[in-house]
C-alpha cells in the first residue's frame, strides 16, 4: 500500500498563566527537555511529511525551540486567541496542501507516543472522516465527554453544556484529533462561534462532520497519553513520573543505579555497559558515560563525557565540555570544565581544572587550580603526560608544563615548564631560631605584670 501524507499541527500558542511565569508554557522542561520538543519528537516518529506548529504573537522563543527541535517544522502565529479551531486554521496554508492526513496534538501534552498518534491516524485509512482520542479517567468531572452511538462518535459535549445522562459517560474528550485531509478545510470553515465564550472550538468538528454525512470515531487510549499540564503541581508529577521511566529504562539497559530514587537523570542521558551510579549524583544536559565507569555519590554532571572506567566523585562537579578519558579519575571535591583529561591522569581531591588539557598518566595534586580567568578573557593551560602538579600549586594561564615535568608544592606558576623540568613558584623558607620561644616568654612576661597591678 501506497504511504499516507500527514500534515501534523502541533498547538502552541499557549501563554502558561496558570504556570504564573514568564516563560511560554511549552518551554517547560521535564527531564531537562522542553514540553514542545517531547511532542514534536513524537509527531516526528509517526510518519509526518510535513509539521506545522502553531504560536502566539511574540513567541519567538516558542519559534526558536520549534526549530531546534524539528528544523523542518514551519511556524504559523495565531494572532488573537479565539480557540482551538481557529487556532488550527491559522496553519490554514498548510492544510491547502491537501495531505491524507491530519494530527492535531497540544504541545502540552509530553507523554503522548508515536505509537498512539499512529492508532490516531488508522481509522483515516478505512472509512473514518475524524478520529479523536478518548480516555477513562478516575473522576470524569470538568472533561468533555465522547457521546458515542455503537461505534460512531455523534458528538463532543463540555461538562458544563453536558445533560445529566451525559454526564455519566465515563470516556472522555483527550483533545487530539485525527481529519481526513481532503474533507478537513471545508469541516473547520463551518465551525461558528455560538457559544459562551464566542470562540472556535475545534469540539464542535464531530457534530459539523455527522451533518455533512461523514464519520467520526473514538480511539481510546491510556489517560497518561493524553495528559495535559497546566500548572507547576503537575509540571513536578510529570518529572517525578518521567524520573521514574528514565531510572527503568537505565535499570532494564544494565546500569546499576544503587538508590535510583535518588538519581535524578535527562532525556538525553546516555550509559554504556556496567555503569556504576551511586546514591544523589545529578545528571544535566548531555552527558554520556562509558562501559564500566563509576559515578560516586553527590556528585553533578552536565555537558561531560565520561570514558571508559573512570571514576567520579564523590562530590565532583563536571560542568560543560569536560571529556575524561579511560582509566582517568576526578575525586572528592574536584571541578572540570572545557577540560580534557587523558587516559590514566588523575585529580583526586580539591582541584579546579578549567580550559585545560591533562595529559595521560598525570597527576594533578590536592588544592590545584588552573587560573583561566584574566578579568576579561578565558586562557588555556597545558599539563603533559606523566607530568606531576605538586598539592596548593595555581597555574597561571596561559601556561604549558611540559612531559614529565614536576611543579613543586605551593607553586605559582607563570611560565612555562619544560619537558622533565622541576619549577618552583614560591618564596624561600626563613627560620629563625628560638624565636617562637621568645615570643611566648614575652607573653608570659606581660600576664604576670597585668597580675601584679590587679
Amino acid at each position: 500500500m501506497e504511504a499516507r501524507s500527514c500534515l501534523a499541527i502541533v498547538l502552541a500558542a499557549g501563554e502558561g498563566t496558570r504556570m504564573h511565569s514568564a516563560r511560554p508554557k511549552v518551554l517547560h522542561a521535564i527531564a531537562g527537555k522542553s514540553m514542545l520538543a517531547y511532542v514534536l519528537d513524537a509527531v516526528a516518529k509517526v510518519g509526518v511529511t510535513e509539521t506545522a506548529v502553531v504560536i502566539g504573537p511574540g513567541q519567538d522563543e516558542v519559534a526558536a525551540e520549534t526549530k531546534r527541535a524539528l528544523p523542518a517544522a514551519a511556524s504559523f502565529i495565531q494572532r488573537e486567541r479565539r480557540g482551538t479551531a481557529d487556532a488550527v486554521l491559522a496553519a490554514k496554508a498548510a492544510i491547502a496542501h491537501r495531505p491524507d492526513d491530519i494530527l492535531i496534538v497540544y504541545a502540552d501534552t509530553p507523554f503522548i507516543r508515536p505509537a498512539t498518534l499512529a492508532n490516531l491516524r488508522a481509522p483515516l485509512a478505512k472509512d473514518a472522516d475524524i478520529a479523536v482520542l478518548g480516555f477513562r479517567p478516575a473522576d470524569p468531572s470538568g472533561y468533555g465527554r465522547l457521546v458515542m452511538q455503537g461505534t460512531d462518535l455523534i458528538a463532543i459535549r463540555e461538562d458544563a453544556d453536558a445533560s445529566a445522562s451525559e454526564r455519566k459517560i465515563t470516556l472522555c474528550n483527550g483533545g487530539m484529533m485525527a481529519l481526513a485531509g481532503k474533507s478537513a478545510l471545508a469541516i473547520l470553515e463551518r465551525i461558528g462561534n455560538a457559544n459562551r465564550k464566542h470562540e472556535f472550538y475545534l469540539t464542535d468538528a464531530v457534530e459539523i462532520a455527522r451533518g455533512m454525512k461523514l464519520r467520526a470515531v473514538a480511539v481510546e487510549v491510556e489517560e497518561d497519553d493524553v495528559r495535559g499540564i497546566n500548572t507547576k503541581s503537575q509540571l513536578a508529577e510529570a518529572e517525578a513520573a518521567e524520573q521514574q521511566r528514565l531510572r527503568r529504562a537505565a535499570l532494564d539497559a544494565g546500569v546499576t543505579l544503587i538508590a535510583p530514587e535518588t538519581v535524578f537523570l535527562r532525556a538525553d542521558t546516555r550509559f554504556g555497559k556496567d555503569v556504576i551510579v551511586e546514591p544523589y549524583v545529578v545528571f544535566g544536559d548531555k552527558v554520556t558515560v562509558d562501559d564500566g565507569a563509576v559515578i560516586h555519590s553527590f556528585s553533578h554532571l552536565a555537558g561531560a563525557h565520561v570514558g571508559k572506567g573512570v571514576s567520579v566523585g564523590p562530590f565532583a562537579r563536571l560542568r560543560p565540555g569536560t571529556r575524561l578519558g579511560e582509566g582517568s579519575r576526578i575525586g572528592n571535591f574536584v571541578e572540570v570544565k572545557e577540560a580534557v583529561i587523558e587516559a590514566g591522569a588523575k585529580a583526586n581531591h580539591l582541584s579546579y581544572i578549567g580550559d585545560a588539557l591533562v595529559g595521560a598518566n598525570a597527576n594533578v595534586g590536592a588544592g590545584t587550580i588552573t587560573c583561566n580567568y584574566d578579568g576579561s578573557g578565558k586562557h588555556r593551560t597545558e599539563i603533559g603526560k606523566d607530568a606531576f602538579i605538586g598539592s596548593n600549586s595555581a597555574l597561571v594561564a596561559p601556561v604549558t608544563v611540559g612531559e614529565g615535568a614536576y611543579v613543586g608544592s605551593g607553586s605559582v606558576i607563570t611560565e612555562d615548564v619544560p619537558p622533565g623540568a622541576l619549577a618552583l613558584g614560591r618564596g624561600r623558607q626563613t627560620v629563625k631560631e628560638g624565636w617562637a620561644t621568645r615570643l611566648r616568654g614575652l607573653k608570659s612576661l606581660g600576664k604576670k605584670k597585668a597580675h601584679s597591678r590587679d
